[in-house]
């Protein structure tokens, strides 16, 4: 196969995740030692220097970000990851916490609202994860949370959640955090290739809670919410 070493590379990218070696040699129809002189070549193609490095591990490949740019890699993603967090889906993670296993059905009961999409973003960021089916019609799934969702809330265990109204009381504060950085996004005028920020007639920032604990910041000064934990020192590509 001519052009195996660009199909391996598109099947790896395609992916985000490990992909055994030995399903790539079953559905292309090739040899390992095809499949190895290829993936030895996107080895070279992805060395040291560049943004994306092959990892070859368990028989096993996956593309991941270099660990030498780690800190400028949060720089950037943590903000976006942050604006993932709406108050309606961790209002869910917290319902689902407290009450789980729980099922859609129940949970969209509890809150009178669908949750198709905090569902699904739960799902996607790894904090809930469907453990069995109910006895109840349709066999409906039932859903709990994850230890990324321990991680992420600094809990050791599910024993370790708060009084509901006080975490309720903290998803709502991280909600101000996260509406008013949108705000700030909006406060930048783009000229001439560069952001400048705008004159005193902008909108000024809504002033937090009283009683907001004081949130942890970057070296650069961005502030991160209790639930950000520390990366690991390889980022997988989403």
């Amino acid at each position: 196969m001519s052009n195996l070493t660009n199909i391996i590379e598109a099947i790896i990218f395609a992916s985000g995740e490990a992909v055994p070696v030995k399903y790539i040699v079953e559905k292309l129809g090739c040899s390992l030692k095809e499949v190895n002189a290829a993936v030895a070549e996107l080895k070279e193609k992805y060395g040291e220097d560049c943004g994306i490095n092959l990892l070859t591990f368990n028989g096993k490949v996956q593309f991941a970000s270099n660990p030498k740019f780690k800190q400028q890699i949060s720089e950037v993603l943590i903000p976006i990851k942050e604006k993932e967090f709406t108050k309606t889906i961790l209002e869910c993670a917290a319902i689902i916490a407290y009450k789980q296993p729980i099922t859609k059905p129940e949970l969209e009961e509890i809150r009178q609202v669908s949750c198709d999409y905090a569902i699904h973003t739960l799902l996607e960021l790894e904090m809930i994860v469907p453990c069995g089916r109910k006895d109840a019609v349709g066999k409906p799934i039932l859903y709990a949370t994850t230890d990324n969702f321990l991680k992420r809330f600094k809990l050791n265990s599910i024993d370790d959640l708060p009084d509901y109204d006080e975490l309720m009381a903290q998803i709502a504060e991280l909600n101000n955090q996260i509406l008013n950085d949108d705000e700030d996004d909006g406060n930048y005028l783009y000229k001439k290739d560069e952001y400048v920020e705008p004159e005193a007639e902008a909108k000024p920032k809504r002033s937090a809670p009283e009683k907001a604990p004081e949130p942890k910041t970057t070296e650069d000064g961005y502030e991160l919410p209790d639930f950000i934990s520390d990366d690991d020192d390889v980022i997988k590509i989403d």
